[in-house]
């Protein structure tokens, strides 16, 4: 077929293409009766050279009314039930109706309902000669702001978390070169250079997936992923820990839903809520996880009956290598990343996370991400 067929726009005089439905509707507004139904034909070479584009996403509108668009449009919220959403957006595109020329400018997004994540995307608007037709091209700057950030961000994590274990090393290891005529404390000081090195492994790796974080978008290639397979995964890579520290896992009332984004980043931040549950809980206790939905969002909770969280640090426990007990932290093996990365994978995922404490009676922590939409965003064309 030559030629692939836009269904269900009609021409309403001066202002271009409109659905059937919002056409009758802005004429009954305007007074006005001169209806065309002949359908618009978008030909395939047209259709061809918007897939030749290099640009993130791109929109193909007929006046404001969506007609084309490229693959995960959907998730940066740009457009919803076929219509444009953005305002500033919009104020664009009626530039470039009113003058016919090209222009370009920066959009701020909000990645998501909630949370304070947003999104810096550069478009160019551009007329197709006197079709009527608009083409948008977007890129995601907010992608190559964060890089110097990160580069400087990871050379600082580096050089101040690492001194403290490779310091312990290098004294462990003269240590053992000092003790070579005595078998045991070549023993125990050997032990505490494994342990040294397993802590040293951890945390370069948490350093790792903090700047993945830092640097990705998973909602550029996002598909819907189901919450309690999310929950089971995370607690089942729980589950060796909290059984050598006797704390039960108790997975609670899971509602059947999905959420929009990156499986194993959500995987990494609720194992994360859980793992922290468990470090800072004692013996024969339980850390329940459970996941609700409430106004619209998935919230994803893990309670724990800890040692509970002081009202002065629960501002700060989401900062990167933040430690309420520097001395547990040691003895647990914990980073100070965990929280941050949870915090990090919520912006991220358009969502935001929480806390409620009390010393002596346990925390809860509570992720809130937006429901996946009904309709898979990754099948528009591209």
């Amino acid at each position: 077929m030559g030629e692939q067929l836009v269904k269900g726009l009609i021409r309403v005089k001066k202002y271009k293409y409109f659905p059937y439905d919002g056409a009758m509707k802005f004429l009954r507004n305007k007074g006005e009766a001169d209806i065309s139904d002949e359908p618009k034909l978008l030909p395939d070479i047209l259709l061809a050279t918007l897939g030749a584009l290099e640009a993130d996403s791109l929109v193909l509108l007929l006046g404001e009314v969506p007609i084309h668009q490229s693959n995960g449009i959907g998730t940066l919220g740009i457009l919803r039930e076929n219509r444009v959403v953005s305002e500033e957006l919009l104020a664009l595109v009626r530039v470039v109706r009113r003058t016919g020329q090209l222009h370009r400018g920066e959009v701020e997004l909000p990645r998501g309902p909630i949370g304070e994540g947003k999104r810096e995307l550069s478009v160019t608007v551009a007329p197709l000669n006197d079709s009527g037709m608009i083409l948008v091209l977007i890129s995601d700057e907010s992608e190559y702001q964060k890089v110097d950030a990160i580069r400087r961000d990871f050379v600082a994590n580096i050089s101040h978390e690492l001194k403290t274990p490779i310091g312990a090393l290098s004294l462990l290891s003269e240590a053992v070169l000092g003790a070579k005529s005595e078998p045991d404390a070549v023993v125990k000081f050997a032990s505490k250079m494994q342990k040294e090195s397993r802590r040293l492994s951890e945390l370069v790796q948490e350093i790792i997936n903090l700047s993945r974080l830092q640097g990705s978008d998973p909602l550029l290639s996002a598909y819907a992923v189901d919450v309690e397979d999310i929950i089971r995964e995370a607690a089942n890579q729980c589950q060796i820990n909290a059984e050598s520290r006797k704390i039960e896992i108790v997975i609670g009332e899971v509602s059947n839903t999905t959420v929009l984004g990156d499986r194993d980043q959500l995987i990494m931040a609720v194992h994360n809520l859980i793992e922290n549950a468990i470090n800072y809980s004692p013996e024969n206790t339980k850390v329940s996880v459970s996941a609700s939905i409430i106004e619209g969002l998935v919230e994803i909770s893990v309670a724990d009956q800890g040692i509970g969280i002081s009202e002065s640090e629960l501002e700060r426990i989401f900062e990167r290598f933040y430690r309420i007990d520097p001395a547990r932290s040691r003895e647990t093996g914990g980073t100070g990343l965990g929280l941050s990365i949870v915090k990090h994978v919520a912006l991220n995922h358009g969502g935001d996370v929480s806390v409620w404490s009390k010393i002596a009676v346990g925390s809860t922590f509570a992720l809130r991400l937006p429901i996946a939409p009904e309709e898979n965003l990754n099948d528009g064309e591209n």
